[in-house]
């Protein structure tokens, strides 16, 4: 038994504890979930989501960790016919404005500590001509990693020199 204090009075409850044996992986939306039950088990009156009136966040572009922000860059200004900005360094590198183009704002950072090998987010890029320019980056440094055909819809998966895998699949 324990023992519960409130501000009036002490009361003797007894109290029973479950604990899951499964462990499962937690998600943003399974987090949410164990958080509504714990706060329903506790007796808590549930939360409305926070509402303003503000803008939702607007998207900038892709911040591209690097062991050589320089060498990246031009490896993705070759690959996407764009320029590095004047000023970059194995430190620090942009490429140029491509909203024109529909390219993102990209930024080439340097990093010194080990990275995870496999890349949770990478570009997917289109082309009309898949086997020419699999064959150009290939040339400029990319490495190919494997390729699909889903539907019809053919697509290659490659990675720069730094290993950084991303797509390119037939417009």
């Amino acid at each position: 038994m324990t023992t519960t204090t409130t501000r009036s009075t002490t009361t003797a409850r007894p109290t029973t504890t479950t604990r899951s044996t499964t462990t499962r992986p937690t998600t943003a939306r399974s987090a949410a979930v164990l958080a509504t039950s714990a706060r329903a088990a506790a007796g808590v009156a549930p939360t409305a989501p926070v509402r303003t009136t503000a803008p939702a966040p607007a998207f900038r572009g892709l911040a591209y960790d690097a062991f050589d922000a320089l060498a990246t860059a031009e490896f993705w200004a070759a690959v996407l016919r764009a320029e590095v900005a004047p000023g970059a360094s194995a430190l620090h590198a942009e490429l140029l404005d491509g909203s024109a183009a529909g390219l993102p704002r990209l930024v080439f950072r340097q990093v010194t500590e080990g990275r995870e090998l496999r890349t949770p987010v990478h570009l997917q890029l289109t082309t009309g001509d898949l086997d020419g320019e699999v064959r150009r980056l290939q040339a400029l440094g990319a490495r190919r990693l494997g390729g699909l055909t889903d539907g019809g819809r053919r697509s290659v998966t490659l990675a720069d020199p730094e290993g950084n895998a991303f797509d390119l699949v037939a417009a």
